[in-house]
């Protein structure tokens, strides 16, 4: 259903909202927000409410600080697990200038952009996301450590799964937030969860993985709990993934889909897929960000590593999951939750139409267990590998004018300094690891 600002007014006032977050992501996709009383609501509907763009990290110099909030008013939701007397609600914004253009360095309008590239040719996103995170105890202090509450596997129950308790309550918690839960369950990893739910256009699936992450974490917390999205927490098990299930719409119709085709798929879907692999290397920087990314991009704990594609094994970079018809996909299964959801999914939509654009041919399918593979088998079917580390992953962005192109110059830039930044914190930091294995050796 389509909001209205007057739609908003009045649900708000209906349900006895005090507060309003309005909500945002920096570059990294960490969010932030400018809380107001239901007093200032129709002022910020307005779009005149403005905040200090110089604080947030990526954003605007200090000479040119001032910025605009726009809220979109299809974002309204009451927090459900405030007091119903004095609620809190929020509202998903995008960032103007004050001369009322777009900011440069708003990751949703950078999503909105790439949309509307698919739109002008015709095509409509869906994404439906797959999250999996982390369940930790606290200290005494309060602070996250990495002891894991349970010892389950894949698919557990109580009273192995000692997290599905706070599970369900986030399951139950978001379908009141609007979210339609399509399945939660126990992971392979210690600890892992994973909460899955329906697809939609890619918009509302950014705002909703931006949400997801902060809901997830404050159930979390009322469980005394910490919950991470940190790709890869513990060295020797499954890091956390976050699988994008992508199709294309025209006029309705999947266009994924061709019932005459040995695959089922449809010529658009082949070059989709060949422009996700032709920009694997260089969008990694967006869609798996930290340093800590790459330890789970490694052989032997279900992340793919390898650039390849099928309809049948989940060892290459992408899956086409057996449904058809109207429920046609692929999946990328490289990205991670720490990714900032707009970028991540801007990137992956500006790749698969630069393969349509330019009518791309996948190379043939690898139906094969790659992981077990040696390297000279790999060279032979010219399969290919995702980047080894953040450092890496920059470098093929820093020579990927299209992915820049999605992002936009300002982005680009100011993401591409700050993760040099963290990839030189980290090149010179003296790691635990080194000490154990050097300082009594040498």
């Amino acid at each position: 259903m389509i909001m209205t600002n007057d739609d908003v007014l009045r649900e708000a006032q209906e349900k006895g909202v005090k507060f309003i977050r309005l909500q945002f992501t920096d570059i990294f996709g960490i969010l932030k927000n400018v809380a107001i009383t239901i007093e200032q609501l129709e002022k910020a509907l307005d779009g005149q409410l403005m905040f200090d763009g110089s604080s947030i990290e990526g954003f605007a110099r200090i000479e040119e600080s001032d910025m605009y909030l726009r809220p979109d008013p299809n974002t309204f939701v009451v927090f459900p697990w405030r007091p119903k007397e004095g609620a809190v609600a929020r509202l998903i914004c995008d960032v103007y200038n004050p001369d009322g253009t777009s900011f440069g360095g708003c990751p949703r309008s950078a999503l909105k952009k790439a949309l509307k590239e698919a739109a002008d040719l015709g095509y409509t996103l869906n994404v439906g996301p797959e999250l999996e995170f982390f369940l930790f105890h606290t200290d005494p202090e309060g602070r996250p450590t990495t002891v894991t509450h349970d010892k389950a596997g894949y698919f557990d129950l109580t009273p192995v799964d000692l997290g599905e308790n706070a599970r369900r309550d986030m399951v139950l918690t978001l379908e009141q937030m609007g979210y339609e839960i399509e399945a939660s369950h126990h992971e392979v990893a210690p600890g892992q969860h994973e909460i899955d739910f329906k697809y939609a256009d890619a918009l509302d699936i950014a705002d909703k993985i931006a949400t997801f992450r902060f809901v997830v974490r404050t159930i979390a917390q009322h469980h005394g709990l910490h919950a991470t999205f940190m790709p890869k927490p513990i060295f020797g098990i499954n890091g956390s993934g976050m699988h994008s299930n992508q199709s294309l719409f025209k006029d309705g119709k999947n266009a994924f889909y061709d019932p005459n085709d040995p695959l089922e798929l449809s010529e658009i879907a082949y070059q989709y897929v060949a422009g996700l692999m032709k920009h694997a290397r260089s969008f990694t920087a967006i869609t798996n960000p930290t340093v800590n990314s790459y330890k789970r991009l490694v052989p032997g704990y279900e992340a793919p590593c390898y650039i390849a594609w099928s309809g049948r094994n989940r060892s290459p970079l992408i899956r086409i999951p057996a449904k058809r018809g109207a429920s046609t996909r692929i999946e990328l299964r490289s990205p991670d939750p720490s990714c900032n959801p707009y970028l991540a999914l801007a990137v992956q939509l500006k790749a698969g139409l630069d393969g349509i654009k330019n009518k791309l041919t996948p190379p043939p399918a690898v139906d094969m267990n790659i992981f077990a593979m040696t390297n000279e088998e790999r060279a032979n079917l010219n399969i290919g590998s995702l980047p080894g580390s953040l450092k890496e992953a920059l470098d093929e962005l820093a020579q990927a004018s299209v992915m820049q192109e999605a992002l936009g110059s300002h982005i680009y830039h100011r993401f591409y300094e700050a993760k040099m930044e963290e990839w030189d914190s980290f090149r010179v930091t003296v790691s635990q690891w080194e000490l154990d294995r050097y300082l009594a050796l040498y």
